[in-house]
């Protein structure tokens, strides 16, 4: 049995980096053909860094992202806060409420976010209300479930008493929040934010109903650029942002691992210090 799981986990895995593998490959072909890899050349890296128009859509892609990530990180930490204090049984409705968006499909969420600025539009007389800020509301409301599912589980944790303490000592709760509740509950905040920053990234569908013509994300232009033969730099670009999330990841994994190894370290030296 434990076998045949591993000869899964092989084919799993097989079928999830394949193909970013051999984009990478083709990445660094001067041919156009996926299937054969001609000569060796960093050619298509120099086509993409020179291309202005492209590089402007990665542009706006990481502003949206960069931004939305920021907005949501703030509100998600604060809304996970309020719920941590409520009962365990509005606390449990607010969480089912506050995981609707994550399973709703994205095209509901597009259409309807769609709709609702169309709608304001109107009521402010605007001919046109879609842009870059209805993009940016659209991304912060889809990343904050993302950062509320991370920080809630580290505020679950987290030692009340570390801040009891701190408020018998003087620190008010402002204070006593500062120095002591966002230091334990730092990881999952940072776990929210860079998954935020990667689901903003790549966000097709939904950007898709809420951006203008003025405005223009990568993911929704490369939809257009879909329609015909793709040029080899656009391998590159992928081979690039894969690089760049495959980072943040890590970091992401490298963080957590001395939060919790810091944490432990300190539960071992309080068990001695008892003892």
């Amino acid at each position: 049995m434990r076998n045949v799981s591993k000869v899964i986990t092989v084919i799993v895995f097989i079928f999830l980096y394949v193909p970013i593998i051999i984009l990478a490959i083709a990445s660094f072909s001067s041919g156009t053909d996926l299937a054969v890899f001609k000569e060796f050349t960093l050619n298509q890296y120099h086509e993409l860094f020179r291309d202005t128009d492209l590089l402007a859509l990665v542009r706006n892609s990481a502003v949206i992202a960069v931004l939305s990530t920021a907005i949501a990180t703030i509100l998600g930490t604060a809304a996970a806060l309020g719920m941590h204090k409520m009962s365990k049984k509005m606390r449990n409705l607010v969480m089912s409420m506050t995981n609707i968006p994550m399973t709703n499909p994205d095209i509901v969420t597009g259409v309807s976010l769609a709709l609702m600025f169309a709608f304001t539009g109107t009521m402010l007389k605007l001919n046109s209300i879609l842009g870059f800020w209805t993009l940016l509301i659209a991304h912060v409301t889809f990343n904050l479930p993302y950062v509320i599912l991370n920080v809630m589980p580290r505020l679950a944790q987290m030692d009340q008493n570390l801040t009891d303490a701190a408020m018998d000592l003087g620190c008010t709760p402002i204070k006593a929040f500062f120095k002591v509740t966002i230091h334990e509950i730092m990881p999952g905040i940072i776990a929210g934010a860079l998954m935020s920053f990667t689901m903003s990234l790549d966000d097709f569908v939904i950007s898709y109903f809420v951006t203008g013509s003025g405005f223009v994300t990568l993911p929704v232009e490369i939809y257009n650029y879909t329609k015909k033969p793709i040029h080899p730099k656009l391998y590159a670009l992928f081979t690039l942002m894969f690089i760049v999330i495959l980072a943040l990841m890590i970091i992401m994994n490298v963080l957590q691992a001395k939060a919790d190894k810091k944490k432990s370290e300190s539960h071992v030296n309080q068990m001695g210090g008892v003892s």
